[in-house]
């Protein structure tokens, strides 16, 4: 009788902990399916900028008649070195604020 009685126990407590691991299953796989449809909408959204995008690109894509004009060329290449002078100094007074602050803490 006394191994009955602890079978039958076993064989209960069994069923109650499959029962909770299916039930906690269940509740993370519908979490899962939920968060599968979140991610295929931000997927889309992704897809629909990502086209709006290209057809931007599309419409701002750079010509290649710089190397027929000479003159143009040499603008745009003095461009590009003025905008290149101003990130550098943009840089270098971000170094010597930086360098100052850092001097003090020295001091």
């Amino acid at each position: 009788m006394l191994w009955f009685t602890v079978w039958t126990v076993l064989v209960l407590a069994t069923l109650a902990g499959a029962f909770v691991l299916g039930r906690d299953l269940w509740r993370k796989g519908r979490a899962l399916m939920a968060e599968l449809e979140r991610a295929a909408d931000v997927v889309g959204q992704l897809a629909d900028r990502a086209d709006a995008l290209t057809e931007a690109a599309a419409a701002l894509a750079p010509t290649h008649d710089l190397l027929t004009d000479p003159d143009r060329h040499r603008e745009r290449l003095a461009e590009l070195a003025d905008r290149r002078a101003e990130r550098r100094a943009a840089r270098a007074a971000r170094h010597s604020a930086t360098y100052t602050r850092w001097r003090a803490y020295t001091r």
